[in-house]
């Protein structure tokens, strides 16, 4: 526990925290809000194509939105790591900001599994799902569904 104080009194906590300046506290959650919105929109949308929904985009083309969501994991990530930084005696100790964590283990592994098992087998050319593919994608959206979950619910229980 002394270490996450420590951290929490470095100059970039305290900076990040008790700065008036847009740069700080206001910008990085935006940031994070950014991310999010690019990393779980991506995913929720190859996830609701392969469970079924807009039949008429082909499944393979949707390859194309990683590098969106790359970029919204790499923004919520760095984002996220200055929010911790900034209450890090807080969220150190608090179990739901750790489930949270392991559902985002969780999710980008999902994400990773519906990517190889069915927009890279040989069906999605033909624009069908892989065996078990709605199952992957219906796990990969529980997830995120519980990551946003428990961050939200960070700021009730768990301190």
């Amino acid at each position: 526990m002394n270490v996450f104080i420590e951290i929490e009194q470095s100059g970039l906590s305290t900076w990040i925290r008790e700065s008036p300046s847009i740069f700080a506290y206001p910008i990085i959650i935006f940031l994070h809000t950014v991310g999010l919105g690019l990393l779980v929109g991506t995913s929720a949308v190859i996830d609701l194509r392969v469970l079924g929904a807009g039949t008429g985009i082909a499944l393979a083309p949707l390859k194309r939105l990683f590098p969106l969501f790359y970029l919204g994991f790499w923004i919520s990530a760095a984002s996220g790591v200055l929010l911790w930084l900034a209450d890090a005696h807080t969220w150190g100790v608090d179990i739901v900001f750790y489930i949270k964590m392991v559902l985002i283990v969780f999710g980008m592994w999902s994400v990773r599994v519906v990517r190889s098992r069915v927009l890279n087998h040989p069906l999605a050319a033909k624009n069908v799902v892989a065996p078990n593919g709605k199952l992957f994608a219906a796990a990969s959206l529980g997830l995120w569904i519980g990551a946003i979950t428990a961050g939200r619910l960070t700021a009730y229980i768990g301190k």
